[in-house]
């Protein structure tokens, strides 16, 4: 008998080790980063989190081609910890392009591939390629701010590609700042054709509160230029929840987010028409799952959602429904972002597909 439980022992141990594992989980594992210039760097991000319950190590990360170098977080990152993998890449030819990048880390026996791809031009001039968005004269690669995924005491940084087409010098001036955005442009000024960057920085120690916050900034065109729909740049911040005060009890049984589609595709709309889609969320969870936060990023949009508290085993709709009237007048993409209190999936976002035909 005193054998019999003694190997049980052995055999708990044992399975216990083999649970005991990193994980590592990427926001997204392939990207098109779009027209970049020729001998310009670009710098391609790649966030994950360590989903499993030991401390996550990368050792090594390779990159396909001598045009490239990488950067990660070299510390040992713990259970629920975040980091970061940068490629920058620096186009040696012109044309299309696909690069890969290996993970080697202890949470796989197998290198993680990550990969990107783009197209270079040579024509510095042409900003329409590689800033699609225009301001009056100035042109950019980014028509909204968007830090997700951020945490408590995090300072990301945001990068927007400015190019300067007037015939004038221009001074990237980003206004109506809230107290938790910083900018700074470099350089400060652009001559006629010339491109530059602004970067904006978050403090999230200013933040105003958990979950979804957004607020709108405006760039100026022009020395004396004021704010309107025109100059007009949407910010969206998603602060997560902060899970490290759970119960063992929570830790336990946590609630368990299913939700029936995160991309909806409204084709082919008449001008005026409104049409509506719905998604089902699902609790196969333990506990109650609650949606601590709701919110459109386009005044395209417009959601109900039947009740923010849904029990273990049961179901929630949630109707969205397009305005195609105001399709053309909305900036940055569509989408429905809802953060809950599922540590594994804290923020769950619905993307739109919609286009209006005449």
């Amino acid at each position: 008998m005193k054998r019999i439980i003694f190997l049980l022992c052995i055999l708990g141990a044992v399975i216990t080790a083999v649970k005991a594992q990193p994980q590592i989980s990427f926001t997204t594992k392939s990207q098109d980063i779009g027209y970049i210039l020729w001998r310009n760097p670009v710098s391609v991000k790649y966030g994950f989190t360590n989903t499993g319950d030991k401390p996550l190590v990368i050792s090594n990360v390779t990159v396909s081609c001598g045009c490239m170098q990488a950067d990660w977080t070299k510390e040992p990152i713990p259970a629920g910890g975040k980091g970061e993998i940068t490629a920058v890449f620096d186009a040696e030819a012109i044309g299309k392009f696909y690069k890969e990048v290996g993970v080697y880390c202890n949470a796989s026996n197998i290198p993680v591939y990550l990969d990107f791809t783009g197209e270079v031009t040579a024509d510095s001039k042409d900003y329409a390629f590689t800033h699609e968005f225009s301001f009056g004269a100035v042109r950019t690669n980014k028509d909204e701010i968007v830090f997700d995924d951020v945490n408590k005491g995090d300072k990301p940084q945001f990068e927007i590609l400015v190019a300067n087409t007037s015939n004038k010098s221009y001074n990237p001036v980003l206004m109506h700042l809230p107290p938790y955005l910083t900018a700074k442009a470099e350089p400060e000024v652009l001559g006629s054709q010339k491109n530059g960057k602004i970067i904006v920085s978050l403090d999230t120690e200013k933040l105003p509160k958990l979950g979804i916050t957004r607020t709108t900034v405006y760039l100026s065109r022009f020395m004396g230029d004021k704010v309107n729909s025109e100059n007009e740049i949407p910010v969206s911040v998603v602060l997560l929840p902060d899970f490290s005060g759970q119960t063992d009890y929570q830790r336990n049984n946590p609630p368990v987010a299913d939700v029936s589609s995160v991309s909806l595709d409204f084709p082919n709309l008449k001008s005026r028409q409104k049409k509506t889609q719905t998604v089902v969320i699902t609790n196969k969870g333990q506990t109650n799952l609650k949606i601590l936060d709701l919110q459109v990023f386009t005044m395209a949009l417009n959601v109900k959602l039947n009740k923010h508290i849904i029990k273990p085993g049961e179901s929630a709709k949630m109707k969205v429904t397009v305005l195609a009237n105001n399709l053309s007048r909305s900036k940055g993409k569509p989408r429905v972002l809802m953060i809950t209190n599922d540590p594994k999936k804290p923020k769950i976002t619905i993307n739109i597909k919609a286009n209006v035909v005449k």
